[in-house]
């Protein structure tokens, strides 16, 4: 029966709207932090996820994703949207020659695409270098887990297990991008917990924060 159920269109296509959805929520106090000044965004890793998950994207449609490109397309852009706030909001450089190095990286899998009519290996490039980018914000909320919305990263991990729940069957190359996001999210809420947990002093400018609300 639970077989069946997985096999299911309308109920897979339930599932898909459903972990959109949830995404959309989970975005919505992390723009509202970040103009508030709570959070900071870091640029460098929005900046690369913004362009690679529009790769991603293209993709997994490319691919033939149906119900989980709900999914996809409402990351890609909430993406954007934090990374066009974090330029004036956020925190950290971009464009850095490592960002460009990356890039590059993932224009040459775009050409292989092109090449090998295939999405795969641009599909394996952009999450092994979204998945680097994706380090410093891990890193960036151990250190200061207060620079970080914790209900977003929450909800963004389940989103992607419902994601991933959607492609209704195992297919590597349909699963590999949620899944990714299924272990980036999990990851970024481990830091914070884990920062949380060691007691990390919370940066000058939520300090200044908190006491101006309070006032």
């Amino acid at each position: 029966m639970l077989e069946a159920l997985f096999q299911d269109a309308p109920f897979l296509r339930l599932i898909g709207i459903a972990s959109a959805l949830l995404s959309i929520f989970a975005y919505l106090p992390y723009i509202r932090h970040t103009l508030a000044g709570r959070t900071q965004p870091q640029r460098t890793s929005w900046l690369i996820w913004s362009v690679l998950g529009t790769i991603a994207l293209a993709s997994q449609a490319y691919e033939g994703a149906q119900a989980s490109l709900w999914f996809a397309a409402i990351q890609v852009s909430g993406t954007i949207t934090i990374f066009l706030l974090s330029v004036r909001y956020g925190t950290g450089s971009f464009v850095t020659k490592a960002d460009a190095g990356a890039l590059w990286v993932a224009a040459a899998g775009l050409v292989i695409w092109v090449l090998t009519d295939t999405a795969v290996y641009a599909l394996a490039i952009t999450i092994t270098i979204s998945l680097m980018g994706g380090s410093m914000t891990i890193l960036k909320a151990y250190r200061a887990p207060q620079s970080e919305t914790l209900s977003t990263w929450a909800t963004s991990c389940v989103a992607a297990g419902l994601a991933m729940v959607a492609v209704g069957h195992v297919h590597w190359v349909l699963l590999a991008y949620p899944l990714y996001l299924f272990v980036l999210n999990g990851g970024i809420v481990a830091a914070i917990l884990l920062g949380r947990a060691r007691g990390a002093p919370a940066p000058l400018y939520i300090r200044r924060y908190t006491k101006n609300a309070a006032h």
